[in-house]
């Protein structure tokens, strides 16, 4: 199993997890917001210079979101 696929697994997992505390997406909110905190701390302590990075994931993510808001598919 590649890497990849492994990461998959543990995203599908935590999906199920946050999903079952609240079956209400609202809910899901914080716990999305805390792990964007969490994969932004982490980048800065492996190489303060993935900040220029991140900030240009996070465009990418906001694009993702109005594009499947947009259309209804990511």
């Amino acid at each position: 199993m590649s890497e990849l696929e492994e990461l998959r697994g543990v995203l599908d997992q935590t999906a199920h997890e946050i999903a079952g505390v609240d079956g209400n997406p609202r809910t899901w909110l914080t716990s999305l917001i805390y792990l964007l905190e969490r994969l932004e701390q982490k980048e800065i302590s492996v190489n303060p210079a993935y900040r220029d990075a991140y900030k240009e994931m996070l465009l990418a993510l906001r694009d993702a979101i109005r594009n499947r808001l947009n259309t209804g598919g990511w």
